[in-house]
């Protein structure tokens, strides 16, 4: 691929053609891991955006980070026993631990896919 330019009065403006593609959702692991790329990653940034891959690289990481997410969940309730006889005997409690594993897993996430 060849850079061309256009004179535009005393100034030579580099001709850039983003290239479209399929929309795709982003959600908010990918928001946040495009957010964290164009302030700490500036080169990685503008290179999936000019090549047109920006939005697709980011919905794939947001799928990954919600599969990683789902299957932290059921793992840390798994080994902390927090069960369905549990919501039904004690909600309140289920609740605070179903939080509790929730954000740990959601740490986990965020430093391991999302901030790195």
């Amino acid at each position: 691929m060849e850079l061309t330019y256009t004179k535009h009065g005393d100034y030579y403006l580099p001709d850039l053609d983003i290239p479209t593609k399929e929309k795709v959702s982003v959600n908010q692991y990918g928001r946040l891991h495009g957010d964290y790329l164009k302030k700490h990653n500036h080169p990685v940034y503008n290179e999936l955006l000019f090549s047109g891959r920006l939005n697709q690289y980011l919905s794939e990481l947001g799928e990954q980070a919600e599969k990683m997410l789902a299957l932290l969940t059921a793992q840390y309730a798994a080994a902390e026993n927090v069960t369905e006889k549990m919501k039904t005997s004690d909600r309140m409690s289920w609740v605070r631990a179903m939080n509790s594993i929730r954000n740990r897993a959601e740490e986990v996430v965020l430093s391991e896919l999302v901030y790195c």
